[in-house]
């Protein structure tokens, strides 16, 4: 992201480290003692998780295995797995694969899959954009960047790294990638909605700031120093709106990030997945009506 401030993002999202494996950051406590724990050390306990040791010691005189000790869960309800990065792994091999074929191929793909309401790319070409029903072009447009700037999509692999990786531990896959892509397409939706209906636009950064406002989130939710995380939203807004920088996208993957993530990070256990997935199919729903009355206003 080129409004990204690389070098404070981070400190600003960095996670605990397991007390059992120190390379290894996590957002999950043990319930009992608080030690930070890895989901390789995360065993499910009636309340949360606990730590091996709290497992053994509180199995001590009883036979059979620690209870739930094999489906150990993340804080948000998603299935703890040995690779706890590797969607984001896969997302930022999908940006940089994209970012080939564009230098390689020219601007030709890129016109042809980037976000635009409505233009012509030329004085005899037809109009092209999501007003004439080219509407893959809010997602495909996620996956897009500036093959003249090599620094665009720097920033923005970066930043999917340092901020994605802990967010997919905390979270888990299914949901990490469900508000990757409800996140993307808000910020195309309200893009479509406001800028110009010429006016390109593309990169992972409305996606990203989904995952920034969904890791404040979590970062209230475990009670941690909120200060970071607040300068650093204050610096990337300064950078979105003074100029050359499609905000729209930023803001709309901003707070859909807020809404989802504090859906994925508070629902009470009992409806966990009716109010963490029925959030993001609102968010969904409402990208789809901007959608339809943008549309209505340029056909």
């Amino acid at each position: 992201m080129e409004d990204q401030a690389a070098g404070s993002a981070r400190d600003a999202h960095s996670l605990p480290k397991c007390y059992r494996h120190p390379d290894r950051e996590t957002g999950v406590r043990c319930t009992r003692c608080e030690r930070p724990i890895c989901p390789e050390c995360m065993v499910s306990a009636s309340v949360g998780f606990q730590c091996p040791e709290c497992v053994r010691g509180t199995a001590a005189g009883h036979s059979g295995p620690p209870p739930a000790a094999s489906r150990p869960r993340t804080i948000a309800g998603g299935t703890v797995t040995m690779d706890p990065r590797l969607v984001t792994k896969i997302l930022i091999g999908i940006n940089i694969a994209v970012f080939l074929i564009q230098v390689s191929v020219g601007n030709s793909f890129t016109n042809h899959f980037e976000m635009i309401g409505q233009a012509q790319y030329s004085q005899v070409s037809p109009l092209e954009g999501v007003a004439q029903g080219q509407y893959y072009r809010m997602l495909t447009a996620m996956f897009l960047h500036d093959p003249g700037n090599p620094m665009h999509i720097a920033f923005n692999m970066l930043s999917l790294w340092w901020i994605g990786g802990p967010l997919e531990a905390a979270l888990g896959r299914a949901r990490y990638i469900t508000l990757y892509f409800v996140s993307g397409l808000a910020g195309s939706a309200l893009t479509y909605l406001l800028a110009a209906q010429n006016q390109p636009s593309l990169g992972a950064s409305g996606a990203i700031f989904g995952l920034f406002g969904a890791t404040a989130v979590l970062i209230r939710r475990l009670n941690y120093d909120m200060r970071p995380i607040i300068a650093l939203l204050v610096i990337n807004l300064i950078f979105t709106f003074s100029g050359g920088i499609a905000w729209q996208a930023h803001i709309g993957g901003l707070v859909a990030g807020v809404v989802t993530g504090y859906a994925m990070v508070h629902a009470p256990r009992e409806r966990r997945n009716l109010i963490q997935y029925g959030t993001c199919a609102l968010v969904l729903v409402l990208a789809v009506v901007i959608t339809v009355i943008r549309t209505a206003q340029l056909t």
